[in-house]
């Protein structure tokens, strides 16, 4: 009996339809190959610190994504539509930590510095600050504010769970998208390590996307892009 009221639930689940489900796959993956703010700051963490950071820093991206992911599904996306204190409250608190970021890369040392592969404790930072950078980008959900309910079947009933089941599709796909720009960034950066000219160069050039990210952050206006 449990098991077969089991089977019926799972079949009123109101999942998106296959010829759906492909049209949103096909146009995520156009938007996730076209190179944005997450992924210059993937590339940068993976030039600067080798290939398993720009991995981790990737996966930090996308925990930030699937925070968004579920305020999205909880309608929480809509305060910032709604209210420009919310939205600019968040846009400056983000790229005032992209700056702290670039500055700290610039001028600190730290473990990116050292020509031996990150340690545990430096890609747990990492990772937790992927997850603070996308979370504080209020485009990151205004996307998906914006991007997912055009998916979304409204006659099926369960518009959140459809909401959530599409984003999650969307980090998935960007996983893969976003691990491979991390993973081509990190054997540029193997050839980095080991020569300090060339350390030193990258140290910058990381430092200074990532301080342009900030700066570009808080200069720029509404545009729902990822």
């Amino acid at each position: 009996m449990t098991q077969t009221m089991f089977r019926q639930a799972l079949l009123n689940v109101p999942l998106p339809d296959a010829s759906s489900l492909a049209v949103f796959t096909v146009a995520a993956l156009v938007l996730l190959v076209i190179p944005g703010p997450s992924v210059l700051y993937i590339v940068a963490q993976s030039v600067s610190r080798g290939r398993m950071a720009g991995l981790v820093s990737m996966l930090g991206i996308q925990g930030g994504a699937v925070v968004h992911v579920a305020a999205a599904t909880a309608g929480l996306s809509a305060l910032l539509v709604r209210s420009s204190v919310a939205f600019s409250i968040v846009k400056y608190v983000g790229a005032g930590y992209l700056v702290f970021l670039g500055l700290m890369r610039l001028f600190g040392r730290d473990e990116g510095d050292s020509v031996g592969p990150p340690q545990e404790r430096s890609l747990l930072r990492l990772f937790a600050q992927g997850v603070v950078v996308n979370m504080l980008n209020p485009k990151t959900a205004l996307f998906f504010f914006a991007f997912l309910p055009q998916f979304v079947d409204v006659s099926k009933g369960g518009v959140a769970f459809q909401i959530a089941i599409l984003g999650l599709v969307f980090v998935l796909l960007a996983v893969v998208s976003d691990g491979v720009y991390a993973l081509a960034a990190g054997s540029a950066a193997e050839w980095f390590r080991g020569r300090r000219g060339a350390l030193r160069a990258q140290r910058w050039a990381s430092g200074g996307v990532l301080l342009g990210l900030g700066v570009a952050t808080a200069f720029s206006g509404a545009h729902r892009n990822r």
